[in-house]
């Protein structure tokens, strides 16, 4: 009877929360970040990419998609939203950033590189909130506006299935699941097993739990690649050691939230070498972790 009742309210929840997220004004948190946001499933999440940065590392020019793209997702709770993202920024905008995040109620939950070597260095600030959606939309156009990033419309971007100089299949059998071409990258979402809450609210993948591999072709066959393995600390160095013997290079290792159950370390990485290879020693470290079946 216990568990009927248990399943009965979290469905109750559900539709409530599913009743507010129909009830929110998008196009007007759209107006107010300018951005158009991608849904998936109630998260509303938009792309900041810092295409006016020119980065190199290790001579490889840095596609946005790769390493250098900003978020914010938003999640409907029964009294508004929460957000949280990650806004890349260069070193002189991250007090100006900060002060006007603060001012106007959105928290920091992190600061810290994601690269190392690169050439400007840059920063990523992760940032949490709970309210109004239009009025967090608005707090952080109005941060970001200390800085250069572009708000401009973007180019028409490619096809879903525009051509990349890799073997997609080989990689997608090797991940374990497909990825998806996105600004000249090959990005892969990898989710993990168990759900993630932070103040008893569920944190879905697209609100930043799932590990994120990038594969950007530098050609004969050669990718750099980037992101970061969403792990349990009973994970950490299991998977680091995958990453490091089969030549992949750990960049940072570091907290994104701050009251997450389970307590979750991001660990971000770097190689550029044979894409076939790299997916091997990808998915050795993967194996170390708890992730979903696809």
């Amino acid at each position: 009877m216990r568990s009927m009742f248990l399943i009965s309210v979290l469905a109750l929840v559900l539709a409530a929360t599913h009743a507010l997220a129909a009830e929110i004004d998008w196009i007007t948190v759209d107006t107010s970040l300018g951005k158009t946001a991608t849904v998936q499933g109630e998260v509303h999440r938009y792309g900041i990419p810092r295409s006016d940065l020119q980065v190199t590392l290790d001579g490889v020019t840095i596609k946005p998609a790769l390493a250098l793209g900003g978020w914010v997702a938003f999640e409907p709770t029964p009294d508004g939203a929460m957000i949280m993202g990650d806004l890349v920024l260069t070193e002189n905008e991250i007090n100006p950033v900060m002060t006007k995040l603060m001012e106007r109620g959105i928290e920091i939950t992190a600061l810290h590189n994601h690269l190392i070597r690169a050439t400007p260095a840059t920063f990523f600030m992760h940032v949490r909130g709970h309210g109004e959606p239009v009025k967090m939309a608005t707090a952080i156009r109005a941060a970001l506006a200390e800085t250069k990033t572009p708000f401009e419309t973007p180019a028409a971007a490619p096809p879903q299935n525009a051509t990349i100089e890799l073997d997609t299949g080989k990689l997608d059998k090797l991940i374990g699941t497909k990825g998806k071409m996105n600004g000249g990258v090959y990005q892969f979402s990898v989710p993990r097993r168990d759900p993630v809450t932070e103040n008893g609210m569920q944190v879905p993948p697209p609100m930043g739990t799932a590990t994120a591999i990038n594969f950007q072709p530098t050609g004969d066959g050669k990718a750099a690649i980037a992101g970061d393995f969403v792990v349990t600390a009973e994970e950490v160095n299991p998977m680091i050691r995958a990453l490091r013997e089969n030549g992949i290079e750990v960049a940072a290792i570091h907290s994104h939230m701050l009251e997450e159950n389970p307590r979750l370390f991001f660990v971000h990485f770097w190689a550029n070498d044979d894409a076939v290879k790299l997916a091997k020693g990808l998915r050795a470290a993967l194996d170390k972790t708890a992730i979903a079946k696809s």
